[in-house]
């Protein structure tokens, strides 16, 4: 099989849609939201079909709501170029546009990624349409999804969780949380399970929203859970703790929704490139792609070289996305994907900042709101050496506890 590069005639309405949205609404809101932190953008609401449209099959899934299949209606088909890739170029087109405001976009949470990833056909009827965040990080566990400290205690038709979660996007204007906890801490990895809790629910308390350096736009926030109590239809995937599949449930979630990290970033620094190369041009700069970039000017040199590390990144996302629509395992390039574009996005938007001087400083300029967006993208999801620890492991054939 081959990956064809261009994209699919089928996307290319559905593209040109996102990256009007992105021009006419989120470019021109994009500062008054970075200056309103925590006032939710009412105007989105009118935006979120057209997000809806971009998820597995318009059904309101949210980001990263795509379900595999086994493959075997697919195996004679050739290749696909399906939901993976469709919401993939959607997101680089929107953040392009505004990455905070893409994340205040109701029902395109991390957990409307869960729901889609493991839900069983009944959870996804009940929870169709709803927003619903993703809470994983605590306070004393970061990177390391699998030390995670908040319990689940079975207690007849309920769990009874217990434990503090931190840095839950959306958490606040969501209608439901996603939350990951341990059914026990002796068994690891595998007893780690993640269970839907319902907005309202008593003992689901909101300690407070965050201050951001960056996507200011989307509210961050912080729980602490008191015997929360959550029906046990309110659990994803097996209740059954099974320790040779290990994290392998949770963690399909990541492998859908890595690839769109990487597309936000992707998104953010093409638009920090075309803007840096108008200034430039504007100011006498040439960049020419017929001349070796050691024979012209150190910032056309610069910019060239920015410009290849984003279509490395760009190749990569495509591969990821392009994996999972042919049913491929792509736990591997997703997180290449996640990696590349995380680093790429952050190098690309600070050196753009550095080009282009007191312009690319000032606010009056997006470029320096750029470059404060685009580092969590190296963060969330799995840190920069998160994902160079999974790739080692992937390409090495090693285990996480042969690999630390």
């Amino acid at each position: 099989m081959t990956i064809n590069l261009e994209i699919p005639k089928k996307f290319e309405q559905l593209v040109e849609q996102a990256h009007a949205a992105a021009a006419e609404f989120f470019r021109p809101n994009s500062r008054k939201y970075d200056q309103a932190e925590h006032t939710y953008p009412k105007e989105l609401d009118m935006l979120a079909a057209l997000l809806d449209g971009l998820s597995a099959s318009g059904n309101g899934t949210g980001a990263g709501g795509v379900r595999r299949g086994d493959g075997k209606k697919d195996k004679d088909q050739g290749n696909r170029n399906g939901s993976n890739l469709q919401l993939l170029l959607g997101t680089m087109e929107m953040c392009w546009g505004d990455v905070g405001l893409l994340l205040s976009m109701p029902r395109q949470g991390l957990g409307n990624a869960a729901i889609a990833s493991v839900a069983n056909d009944e959870q996804l009827e009940r929870y169709k349409g709803k927003w619903a965040a993703m809470a994983i990080t605590e306070p004393d566990t970061g990177s390391d999804s699998g030390a995670i400290r908040a319990t689940a205690v079975k207690d007849g038709d309920y769990y009874v969780l217990n434990g503090e979660k931190i840095f839950v996007t959306s958490g606040e204007r969501a209608d439901c949380v996603v939350v990951w906890a341990t059914l026990d801490r002796n068994l690891g990895k595998a007893a780690i399970k993640s269970f839907v809790v319902d907005r309202g629910t008593p003992g689901f308390e909101l300690v407070r929203l965050e201050h951001k350096l960056g996507i200011r736009a989307s509210d961050t926030a912080h729980f602490r859970l008191d015997n929360v109590r959550v029906h046990k239809d309110n659990l994803l995937g097996s209740p059954e703790v099974n320790t040779e599949q290990g994290f392998a449930g949770v963690m399909q979630t990541f492998d859908n929704t890595r690839p769109l990290v990487a597309a936000m970033a992707i998104g953010v620094a093409r638009a920090s490139l075309e803007e840096t190369r108008r200034i430039l041009e504007e100011s006498g700069v040439v960049i020419d792609y017929d001349r070796p970039a050691q024979t012209q000017s150190a910032a056309a040199a610069t910019f060239l070289q920015l410009e290849a590390d984003w279509e490395a990144a760009y190749l990569l996302a495509l591969e990821a996305a392009w994996m999972a629509d042919n049913r491929k395992p792509n736990s591997l390039q997703a997180s290449m994907a996640k990696a590349k574009a995380g680093r790429t996005g952050s190098d690309v938007t600070l050196r753009c900042v550095e080009l282009t001087g007191s312009l690319g400083y000032s606010e009056n300029s997006l470029l320096e709101k750029w470059a404060r967006d685009s580092k969590i993208l190296d963060i969330f999801e799995g840190t920069q050496q998160i994902q160079q620890l999974i790739v080692a492991r992937r390409l090495l054939g090693k285990s996480s506890s042969e690999l630390k």
